[in-house]
């Protein structure tokens, strides 16, 4: 296989100062956002809980956020600066690019209609089957989340769309990441997952940014399918983490690492 030169870059830095890195634009921007869920973040959750058994009474977590950012995360700036970070509108069809924001069910209706005001004209929901639930606690009392939620969002011409000549349905099967990759980040997104809908936007050598890049998943995803990645971590701790083990021993000049594609999840039957 020819060797392809990519540029994998993970900074300690909030995205709006993207501009001092002299980075490029990006074909497909993508990131989980903080669900500014405050002191709730870990409200159904068995880690509330010592031993994850209420009977031990509040852990450490009891009443906490994930991280200090998910209190006051502005997603006007977010969406602004986005619309920066994505290459222009050009001519021809099946070039254009795309931004992704997985987020809170109810956040979705939000997005769109934000992403409306900075450009992004069209869009459309895709979501994540879970064959498990974190809200342990309250399974015996209603029916449990078991999904996770994403918007695809594009500015006038439909972006790049690679199916295989099969079709790519709005679901998606949430296959966990494996031994392979380490858990950093509470909401940390599957590696498999991500390397899916990277492929789907982009080709191999196109640039993915991630604004809010947390474990650097979208970053190592992008490097095993041959794509440049840029990501901004705020957090000193999670960047440490992220460098020292999701990064570690990336070579941003070798050979591609191909990611097996999550099996029976994103494609349907022949187009």
């Amino acid at each position: 296989m020819r060797q392809r030169k990519l540029k994998i870059e993970l900074y300690n830095d909030n995205f709006q100062n993207y501009k001092r890195y002299g980075i490029p634009k990006a074909q497909l921007v993508i990131a989980d956002i903080p669900y500014n869920l405050g002191i709730n973040a870990y409200a159904s959750n068995p880690v509330w809980y010592k031993d994850g058994d209420n009977k031990n009474g509040e852990s450490e977590k009891a009443g906490k956020a994930f991280f200090n950012t998910d209190y006051n995360f502005n997603i006007n700036e977010y969406m602004h600066f986005c619309s920066k970070l994505l290459i222009k509108e050009p001519k021809e069809t099946g070039k254009a690019p795309a931004m992704i924001v997985f987020c809170a069910f109810d956040q979705m209706q939000m997005v769109m209609e934000l992403g409306k005001k900075y450009g992004f004209k069209n869009s459309y929901p895709i979501f994540f089957i879970k064959d498990y639930s974190a809200q342990v606690l309250k399974a015996n009392m209603k029916i449990v989340g078991a999904t996770e939620h994403a918007v695809v969002l594009y500015r006038e011409k439909l972006p790049k769309f690679n199916n295989d000549g099969k079709m790519v349905f709005n679901w998606f099967k949430w296959q966990r990441d494996d031994k392979r990759y380490p858990k950093i980040h509470p909401t940390q997104k599957p590696i498999l997952v991500l390397a899916d809908l990277i492929r789907i936007f982009t080709d191999e050598g196109d640039v993915v940014i991630d604004p809010c890049a947390g474990s650097g998943s979208t970053l190592r995803a992008s490097a095993e399918i041959g794509r440049s990645c840029y990501g901004f971590e705020v957090s000193k701790q999670i960047y440490k983490r992220a460098k020292e083990e999701m990064l570690i021993g990336i070579e941003t000049n070798a050979e591609n690492k191909q990611v097996p594609q999550t099996q029976g999840s994103l494609f349907g039957a022949a187009a």
